[in-house]
């Protein structure tokens, strides 16, 4: 699209979005401006060698989607322990954990926070890789340990759903995140995975059994449907939302994903695999499935292609429902070669629409023949920095972004597990900044591709990703036409909003430097 054609249609585009989107307070449009781009590109480029100086620039610039967000992860321990303690929950006896009660008064967690300020912090960096990132321990367990242990700890404090949607959607309206796709599982659904036994499950067997559980799982997914929404209520009631005293984080758009669990003996896997596919054809909300747990865990590394197929099966069985699969979450040295020479390939092969982490690609027997397909079909890989710096130690030169975005693999930034990992959004664009060599150019475009390639309802706004060409009914951005077809699809709405906050990013950020200078 030609500059002037396209800075006229920014213009017009704020204005139609105004017209669907009741109670907004965007001031007037301000039409897309490549030298305002590059005056931006440039204060971030002589930030790049002080992550303060970064920080600072990077946290207003919004940030599109968080792709790969897992609810419980995204949690603080300061706050599971605060709704721990309002509930009687107590100190363990190792002083590492919490149990509930009865219990002794003097390890209740509200008198134990007064009396013991060090056995505090010594929980929290139990229950997180506090501790660890800053070199507590690293000598005695590593990243990956401390990492996956944290979730043994605090997952005793269970229920707690609505709290933990108002905390996520806080923290991203305050990174400026527009958007989450949330791994989230229901209370409902989960109790009954593990009820599967540990009985051997052959890939010849996987018909049977299905007939079999999803008949019995029919009346549990609208038991799933009603948990969540009452959790969405009593989430969006602590925040205020649709009041005039709405906090910022009723403005983030939620959808989720089902994450089936792959470390557990196969009938189990293939049990959370079902519900997963169940739940994501019958409710909206929740826009794919996704298989989590430790890759390299004994029983995963087993059972991986027995998982692709329990997988390849049910999406022929459920069509509508989209797939982001955890996959090369992996390293050299982490587990035999077997483990990581094609693990990527057979996700993408069951048809991943992305790649969760993706980080072993380089050492795939075949991996520019999954690079090129990825890129050549539109998979995005879900990079984590700080979650593959902590876990597997892969940072820096390392790690592989820039050999995916080298192959034309669309790429997007996301946080894993911001509670647990102690990070945010911000972080990671610092981080793509500092050790990936990335611009702000770069930083823009994955912002887009956060919410071009998220699993949101509804179209999109551009018919030309990659050239930034709108579809036709936007063409001109002005008409009724646009402004319909913006109210009835999420996705495009997102988009277009993402382009007007662009646009008053950049002109604050420079008016803000001006008066600086």
């Amino acid at each position: 699209m030609a500059g002037g054609k396209w800075a006229a249609a920014r213009g017009a585009l704020g204005a139609a979005l105004l017209a669907v989107m009741p109670g907004s307070a965007w001031a007037e449009p301000v039409a897309n401006d490549p030298a305002r781009e590059a005056a931006v590109a440039r204060l971030i480029e002589d930030a790049r060698t002080s992550p303060p100086m970064l920080r600072v620039l990077l946290r207003g610039m919004p940030k599109g989607g968080d792709l790969h967000n897992h609810l419980a992860g995204a949690i603080y321990a300061e706050d599971f322990l605060t709704w721990a303690g309002e509930k009687g929950f107590c100190v363990d006896t190792s002083g590492l954990s919490v149990e509930p009660p009865p219990c002794p008064a003097e390890r209740a967690i509200t008198r134990f926070a007064g009396e013991n300020e060090f056995g505090m912090d010594r929980l929290i960096d139990a229950m997180s890789t506090r501790g660890f990132q800053r070199g507590v321990g690293q000598n005695d367990v590593s990243g990956h340990t401390q990492f996956f242990r944290s979730f043994e700890r605090f997952g005793k404090m269970g229920g707690e759903t609505a709290k933990m949607l108002a905390s996520v959607r806080r923290i991203a309206a305050g990174d400026t995140v527009s958007y989450l796709e949330l791994d989230h599982n229901t209370n409902t659904l989960v109790s009954v995975v593990r009820a599967a036994g540990d009985d051997p499950l052959a890939e010849a067997d996987l018909g049977a059994v299905y007939t079999s559980e999803a008949k019995a799982f029919a009346a549990l997914v609208p038991k799933a449907r009603a948990e969540l929404d009452a959790d969405e209520a009593a989430s969006a009631k602590a925040m205020a939302c649709g009041t005039p005293a709405a906090e910022p984080g009723c403005k983030v758009a939620v959808h989720y994903l089902f994450q089936a669990l792959r470390a557990l003996p196969p009938r189990q896997v293939y049990r959370s695999l079902i519900l997963g596919f169940m739940m994501a054809d019958a409710d909206p909300r929740f826009v794919g499935v996704n298989i989590v747990m430790p890759e390299d865990a004994w029983l995963a590394r087993r059972d991986y292609a027995l998982h692709m197929a329990m997988i390849r099966q049910l999406a022929a069985k459920y069509p509508r429902v989209k797939l982001t699969l955890h996959a090369g979450e992996v390293t050299l040295g982490q587990v035999p070669p077997a483990d990581f020479k094609d693990h990527i390939a057979q996700a993408v092969a069951v048809g991943a629409r992305r790649i969760g982490h993706g980080t072993g690609i380089a050492f795939e027997d075949k991996a520019e023949d999954t690079m090129a397909r990825m890129a050549r079909e539109g998979i995005a890989v879900e990079i984590n920095l700080t979650s593959n710096a902590v876990i597997l130690g892969v940072k820096g030169a390392d790690h592989p972004l820039n050999l995916y975005r080298a192959h034309g693999v669309p790429v997007v930034l996301s946080t894993d597990d911001q509670g647990v990992l102690r990070s945010d959004m911000t972080n990671e664009y610092v981080r793509a900044v500092r050790e990936q060599g990335l611009g702000y150019s770069d930083l823009k475009q994955i912002a887009r591709a956060g919410l071009h390639y998220a699993f949101i309802p509804g179209l999109a706004l551009w018919a030309d990703f990659g050239r930034l060409e709108p579809v036709a009914f936007c063409a001109d951005f002005a008409t009724p036409a646009c402004a319909k077809y913006l109210a009835a699809n999420e996705k495009a709405r997102l988009q277009a909003d993402l382009e007007h906050h662009f646009a008053t990013y950049e002109t604050e950020r420079l008016a803000r430097a001006k008066k600086v200078s």
